[in-house]
């Protein structure tokens, strides 16, 4: 592969970074609605006080649309995609500085995962095959998924199942989210196109895929397969974490595609499951408003115990369980952050928010307390 197809990714204009002294416009000063910024959110063991200032970046400089995904690297850098074109990757240090930048080809910049092979830190990038023309509406477009370095080499793409027979005409493939096995393998969850889960092997080898819409048994169904995770709290005995985030919870699978369980998260349109040490998180994209019914501009996020038993919801109502069935969350009655659409947990269980249609806002850090 030639060095000019191994750079598209990256934004070649980029030869440093110049950060403006004022950061990105405060969440609280564009909603006075939100909670003030000494406020202490969370349940339990999980409280947080949160830093809606913490990114200091400038609107100029390094534009952001939708704030989707963000991991840590080796490094204990914080990368986060995003889905405008000027800067799909923001790369920033635990204080908010923004260390790097780059990329252009996304206009769908939605999935983000990490992984490491031989000492080497990896991304997988998803393009979910959405994005907006120039008037601000929504357009379609083909999804892709593209394994590249931390500074935006191209290693391999990963593009329509159409192409390998496993996808019917009629059906979409808008990815949105990656995860990877500890053998390499790659699941890509289709959670705006057909809602399959498929597997690949570490070099993008089709394996098989699962889920989708027509199970003789509905609870192997997704519906809005919005992300994947490996779950290796149980180093031997690994499984997939799926979101099937219309039916507002998660569902288990082993490796090769079997369904295990569900796990209910009522009131929740959860985001992708993130895994640190015992503990599960997600964001929360929407919540349910008294009436039962999803209203927009909400959302928080979402803290599971080892036994998948939601402890606390920052941002939302306390959780709470009759005869061991957990009660309908809630936004809580202040918003702190709208669309929670994914959480990074750092080594001192800091947790960073990326929000969705949360008015070109940049991630919030939650500082635990």
């Amino acid at each position: 592969m030639d060095n000019s197809r191994r750079n598209f990714i990256r934004n070649s204009a980029v030869v440093s970074v110049a950060v403006a002294s004022s950061p990105v416009r405060s969440f609280a000063i564009l909603h006075k609605d939100t909670q003030p910024d000494d406020q202490i959110i969370g349940h339990g063991g999980f409280t947080y006080k949160p830093d809606k200032n913490w990114a200091k970046i400038s609107v100029n400089n390094t534009p952001l649309a939708n704030c989707h995904e963000m991991v840590q690297d080796s490094k204990g850098r914080l990368i986060m995609l995003g889905d405008h074109t000027h800067n799909n990757i923001l790369i920033f240090d635990k204080s908010g500085k923004l260390m790097d930048y780059w990329g252009t080809a996304l206009p769908g910049g939605h999935g983000l995962s990490i992984s490491k092979e031989g000492g080497e830190d990896f991304l997988l990038l998803t393009d979910c095959g959405w994005a907006l023309d120039k008037t601000g509406s929504s357009y379609g477009q083909s999804g892709q998924v593209l394994k590249t370095t931390l500074d935006g080499k191209l290693i391999f793409a990963i593009g329509h199942p159409r192409t390998i027979g496993i996808y019917k005409d009629d059906e979409p493939f808008k990815p949105t989210e990656t995860a990877v096995a500890p053998n390499g393998d790659i699941y890509v969850a289709d959670g705006y196109g057909s809602d399959y889960i498929i597997q690949y092997n570490s070099k993008g080898q089709y394996i098989r895929h699962f889920g989708g819409h027509h199970n003789a048994n509905a609870e192997h169904n997704l519906v809005n397969a919005h992300g994947v995770t490996i779950d290796t709290r149980d180093k031997n005995n690994p499984t997939l974490i799926c979101t099937s985030r219309e039916e507002n919870c998660f569902k288990v699978f082993t490796l090769d595609g079997k369904f295990i369980k569900r796990i209910d998260m009522p009131g929740m349109y959860v985001c992708r499951a993130v895994i640190n040490e015992e503990n599960v998180y997600a964001g929360v994209c929407w919540s349910k408003d008294t009436a039962g019914k999803r209203f927009d501009y909400s959302g928080f996020v979402t803290v599971l115990d080892v036994n998948n038993k939601v402890v606390s919801n920052p941002g939302g109502t306390a959780p709470v369980y009759k005869n061991d069935v957990l009660q309908p969350a809630l936004q809580a009655a202040k918003p702190v952050f709208y669309h929670g659409h994914d959480v990074c947990v750092d080594e001192d269980k800091s947790v960073y928010v990326c929000q969705w249609n949360a008015y070109h806002t940049a991630p919030v850090k939650l500082m635990r307390v």
